[in-house]
């Protein structure tokens, strides 16, 4: 249990304008999300993760508006979804001043995928 508030605590920075009451349920809609959508996580950079998706339609939709949600809240990250060749990639860039929240994100993605 201390593992997971650890986690949600590098997950939402002062920066993020989601209210406190549903910070818990965005966070088990990304932990959700991983565990069925996530291939591999990789981390090509401090600023960078990558996320290999299972490649399906319901997926790809998914993956854009649960980023399309995040990023209305917290407006650092960067995501971008990349479907082609078969193949299906999410990735999140932040600053260089919120690399710890990109921590916490590869931890639970990582987390959700060993499960």
């Amino acid at each position: 249990m201390a593992q997971d508030i650890a986690l949600d605590q590098g997950w939402a920075p002062s920066a993020c304008t989601l209210p406190t009451a549903e910070r818990p349920v965005r966070l088990a809609e990304f932990d959700a999300f991983f565990a069925d959508a996530v291939q591999a996580v990789r981390r090509p950079g401090r600023e960078l993760l990558r996320l290999e998706l299972v490649f399906s339609p319901e997926r790809a939709a998914r993956a854009a508006e649960l980023s399309a949600r995040e990023n209305g809240c917290c407006s650092f990250f960067t995501f971008t979804l990349t479907i082609a060749d078969g193949r299906l990639t999410l990735e999140v860039a932040v600053p260089a001043v919120h690399e710890e929240v990109l921590d916490a994100l590869q931890a639970r993605a990582t987390a959700a995928t060993s499960a």
